[in-house]
């Protein structure tokens, strides 16, 4: 009787509604270029630059539903700031699947996280091409514009027009379908070039064995050093950090029943299990091996599952990762609708710091926070290297699993928490950090983030105050439509947008 009427007081006091949230996955099919004219506050002058998002812009082909967002064509919005204005763009990313599925006006390609042809297991069956939706992140580097999934090349794009233009090699550094993760690391100040950024990224083959393909690009996005590693068992790698000497991988502890898949039966997440019983294995590889450092080291933790971190830096021989931690891997269900989840029943994802000792080879854990929360953004001038403060999409409640409604900001040195919340009819995206010019102080800057508003069925762009969320959104842009829940974006400096009249 007490667990019932936890949960009934549980369900009273939610911050949110189960059809406020489900209003933002519908598909948005008109492509979009316009002026932002409805702006709640003001845009602060400063701010000149382009923020880029990435995600799932159709969640149906034709009204052929797919099974997970996750398989949604990506679309790319684009929010130009110049001289207190705004301008927004969106586009599909126009793969080869996306525009053969739009000729046809049907599913034809299985997607990687349980969408399938029509037709049952029969019509599925020996069918290996996962569909590539180019929707998990994007990211402007090397003066070039690139659509990312990590499960195939990137897709470049025309950085005005946001046009697709093909897939890109990088002057032939990748091979034709050669993946390129979706979660690329920019170091701000790479020792081995002179204190010069650089790209850092991956890509990942997995088996019975994995193969993990380190690579660094410079600013032209000309390859600069690669790296194969064999890693034992299956790796299901989504994210990495780097410090200014490391490349560090956490490989979950599940398995992969590669039979279900290829028998149609199920999709490729469909097939991976968790192993509870297994530790989860860190990686540490060293960036610069011909200097003299150590080989690949494995080290263990207790088991859990990790799909994003938020950064990693050194002290001394002791590396510090502050990541996003669940219990276990949310197991799909072919049968389920991602719309109809039950958040009670999932688990939440929680901050933890891992603390490695490189000379003893021991892991320490600590958790930094129980509130549920993901996409964790930091100042990218600090990746790689000690920072203060950590920025999160975060539940509105204390504790709890729950759709993410709140900015959170996190003092890694004081335990002070900031908290921007928009409950309880607004949701958030991933919080991106921009440095104020000039700016001294870590947390000089501002958070820009996507927020559908279910109120009006719309998706608003919040600039906060990085410094001081207790003061609310700076400036709301009221947008004209929705923008179905994405993924991953990135802010760059440059300015994409036509000469207003």
């Amino acid at each position: 009787m007490q667990n019932l009427t936890n949960q009934q007081t549980s369900t009273i006091n939610k911050s949110y509604s189960s059809e406020d949230w489900q209003g933002a996955y519908q598909s948005i099919t008109q492509e979009y270029d316009y002026w932002i004219d409805d702006i709640e506050g003001q845009i602060p002058p400063e701010l000149q630059g382009t923020l880029l998002r990435n995600g799932p812009g159709l969640l149906d082909v034709n009204g052929q539903r797919i099974h997970h967002p996750i398989d949604g064509d990506g679309m790319i919005s684009r929010i130009t700031f110049t001289d207190g204005r705004a301008h927004f763009r969106n586009r599909f990313v126009q793969t080869e699947d996306y525009l053969a599925e739009q000729k046809a006006g049907k599913i034809l390609y299985r997607g990687a996280f349980g969408t399938q042809k029509p037709g049952g297991w029969l019509a599925n069956i020996f069918d290996l091409k996962i569909k590539n939706p180019a929707n998990t992140s994007v990211i402007y580097w090397g003066e070039k514009l690139l659509a990312l999934w990590e499960g195939k090349e990137p897709y470049l794009l025309d950085p005005y027009t946001l046009e697709t233009l093909g897939k890109e090699y990088f002057h032939g550094f990748l091979s034709e379908g050669q993946p390129f993760s979706a979660h690329p690391r920019i170091d701000p100040s790479s020792y081995q070039d002179g204190g010069a950024p650089c790209l850092v990224n991956f890509s990942s083959n997995p088996g019975l064995s994995t193969k993990i393909s380190i690579f660094e690009l410079d600013q032209t996005g000309k390859a600069l050093r690669n790296q194969d590693y064999i890693i034992p068992g299956f790796c299901f790698i989504h994210d990495f950090v780097i410090t200014p000497n490391y490349y560090i991988f956490f490989q979950n502890p599940v398995t992969f029943n590669p039979i279900l898949f290829s028998l149609g039966i199920s999709s490729a997440a469909e097939s991976i299990k968790f192993q509870p019983n297994k530790p989860t294995r860190i990686l540490v590889i060293p960036r610069n091996p011909e200097k003299g450092q150590q080989n690949i080291q494995i080290l263990e933790t207790q088991a859990g599952f990790i799909f994003h971190h938020a950064n990693a830096f050194e002290v001394g021989n002791e590396v510090f990762i502050d990541t996003i931690c669940y219990d276990n891997f949310p197991e799909l269900e072919p049968a389920s609708d991602f719309r109809q989840i039950d958040f009670d029943q999932f688990p939440s994802g929680n901050i933890w710091r891992f603390h490695l000792n490189l000379d003893h080879q021991t892991v320490q854990r600590k958790l930094i926070t129980q509130k549920s929360c993901e996409f964790p953004s930091v100042n990218p001038n600090q990746v790689g290297r000690y920072y203060r403060y950590l920025y999160v999409a975060a539940a509105h409640a204390e504790t709890g699993n729950a759709p993410a409604q709140a900015i959170l900001k996190l003092d890694l040195e004081t335990g002070e928490q900031q908290l921007w919340s928009d409950a309880p009819r607004g949701f958030v995206g991933e919080p991106i950090f921009v440095p104020r010019p000039g700016a001294e102080k870590e947390d000089d800057g501002w958070i820009l983030t996507l927020v559908y508003d279910a109120a009006y069925h719309r998706s608003d762009v919040v600039i906060l105050d990085a410094s001081n969320l207790a003061k609310g959104a700076i400036a709301r842009l009221h947008l004209k439509h929705h923008i179905p829940y994405g993924f991953h974006g990135n802010f760059t400096s440059e300015i994409f947008c036509p000469i207003d009249p």
